[in-house]
């Protein structure tokens, strides 16, 4: 790009950026109301009891047996997971509590998330339901827990708020503003101007990335000084993957902005839109909790695959490539509803 065409893309942005800065209910909903919500959830946030209970069975001894007994109970959802992974889905919510069956008779170790409240109840319910044939392995079966970075509630939460605040930032942020310009006739004023289309869009959308990333700062310094939540992996990747983020959410504003009449219309389609994540895409909990019949379209959503990047880099301390498959999906979102955006946006 130019240093002609540079000069105009800068002072539209800076001029969104004072927009922002003036309007403290924007301010507001961008900074304060995910950090009410990180604190309040971090704080007092209660599971209900679940309806199924998810177990892991592993270890070298007869652990078919122990299958056998759960899966005839219906509270119950049994997994073999695979080597080590079973770690990882412990650590991150995704099963409430792993059976090692050891290779001596009746052999039994519990591990145990002893600070979520599911993960005990499962460790009671299994061990009444092993009382019929392995009363005394039950009885008597070690128990341990896992002391690892990112067991707790709030370890899992900060990076699935950081993804909900990158994504409403982005639709919100960019729909909103756009559709509300075009209600008061301000988008007019602009085709007076010998201003290019892609500039001014390109110009709402860094502006808004600009803010959403500020949040992400803001978000992962008040989860370190509050509940001592420490990312694991490099800022660098971490903030990449904030950036791109942002970048594919604010396209998706830009897209259902781009013919929306009233702010009435854009509100319903950006609800619309969000509802899906908001519910599906792992924000409070893990995203595998659902069927996995559904899982192949919980996974093409890009809250998924923005949570499953932030969680890899925050609690895993992973880079982004063993994730380049929602690298390319965000990007994807991004370029596709940008280009059709510009394509298909109007003034009035």
């Amino acid at each position: 790009m130019s240093r002609d065409n540079l000069n105009p893309m800068l002072q539209l942005v800076l001029s969104r950026i004072r927009l922002f800065l003036r309007e403290p209910a924007a301010v507001f909903w961008v900074y304060g109301f995910p950090l009410l919500m990180l604190i309040a959830l971090g704080v007092a946030f209660r599971d209900n009891p679940q309806e199924k209970l998810t177990v892991d069975v592993i270890g070298p001894g007869d652990i078919g047996a122990v299958r056998e007994t759960l899966a005839a109970d219906a509270r119950f959802k049994v997994v073999t997971p695979d080597s080590e992974e079973w770690k990882k889905r412990l650590q991150y919510g995704k099963t409430d509590l792993v059976i090692e069956v050891g290779d001596g008779p009746q052999q039994l170790k519990f591990w145990e998330e002893p600070r979520r409240a599911e993960s005990r109840l499962a460790r009671y319910a299994v061990q009444a339901a092993l009382l019929s044939d392995r009363e005394s392995a039950a009885k008597s079966a070690e128990i341990g827990s896992l002391d690892a970075a990112g067991s707790r509630y709030i370890d899992f939460l900060l990076p699935g708020m950081i993804g909900m605040g990158l994504m409403g930032g982005g639709v919100w942020g960019v729909g909103f503003v756009l559709v509300d310009m075009r209600v008061r006739k301000l988008l007019k004023l602009f085709t007076a101007t010998p201003m290019r289309r892609s500039d001014f869009l390109a110009s709402i959308m860094i502006s808004r990335v600009i803010f959403t990333v500020l949040d992400v700062v803001f978000l992962i310094i008040v989860g370190w000084l509050v509940f001592g939540v420490k990312c694991q992996g490099s800022y660098l990747q971490l903030t990449l993957a904030s950036l791109l983020g942002a970048a594919s959410f604010a396209g998706i504003g830009l897209l259902m902005a781009s013919r929306a009449q009233t702010l009435e219309t854009v509100s319903g389609l950006m609800n619309l839109v969000l509802l899906p994540m908001w519910v599906f895409s792992g924000v409070f909990f893990s995203s595998e909790r659902f069927p996995d019949a559904i899982q192949p379209i919980v996974n093409l959503l890009p809250l998924t695959a923005l949570n499953q990047m932030l969680r890899g880099i925050m609690l895993e301390g992973s880079s982004l490539a063993p994730y380049w498959k929602q690298v390319l999906l965000l990007a994807v979102y991004g370029v596709v509803t940008f280009a059709v955006a510009l394509r298909i946006f109007r003034w009035k």
